[in-house]
């Protein structure tokens, strides 16, 4: 049974936003954060315009949180935040999901459901399992954030791209000496 949601949609789509919007080579155009919200199972087809300048500022304030060098710093940025964001929790019962929980009201908008499930689901990330599973890459010169849900939780790079390029120069390096 899964009781929390590390592996969620709103734990990789908050890392996909704070990627887009404040990493070198990020794409925070429209199209680009209905992408994001697409990809992570949120309801893109409510996406407007309009709203992307509000997603621009949650992804440079969630970035706080995967920058965060310890426990401490990450829950005081949590904890602050929820008690800014509107939440109401609620069960809701639709497809593709099924039966699972909401966290915003249910009248309120698109950008203030995706506030509220990034943020709830960050919560449960590192009440589950600390910092350990979030992080800015460890790639040298990569500014993009991971969030780790794989079953072994030892990811320190944002893709398989930036693992394999810094292998290959540890490897060449050691060659070398």
């Amino acid at each position: 049974m899964r009781i929390t949601g590390y592996k969620s949609h709103g734990v990789a789509a908050a890392a996909a936003l704070v990627n887009a919007v404040t990493s070198v080579g990020g794409d925070d155009s429209p199209a680009a954060l209905r992408r994001v919200l697409r990809d992570n199972e949120f309801f893109w087809h409510e996406f407007e315009d309009a709203d992307a300048d509000e997603l621009r500022e949650w992804g440079r304030t969630l970035r706080g949180f995967f920058e965060a060098p310890g426990l401490e710093e990450a829950m005081a940025l949590l904890n602050g935040l929820m008690l800014e964001i509107p939440m109401h929790p609620h069960l809701a019962d639709h497809e593709p999901h099924g039966l699972h929980m909401h966290y915003a009201p249910p009248s309120s908008r698109l950008v203030e459901r995706f506030r509220a499930t990034t943020l709830m689901k960050l919560a449960e990330l590192i009440v589950e399992h600390g910092l350990g599973r979030t992080g800015v890459c460890a790639a040298e010169g990569c500014d993009r954030v991971y969030a780790d849900t794989s079953r072994a939780g030892r990811r320190r790079f944002c893709s398989e791209t930036c693992a394999n390029r810094t292998n290959v120069a540890a490897f060449r390096a050691r060659r070398r000496e």
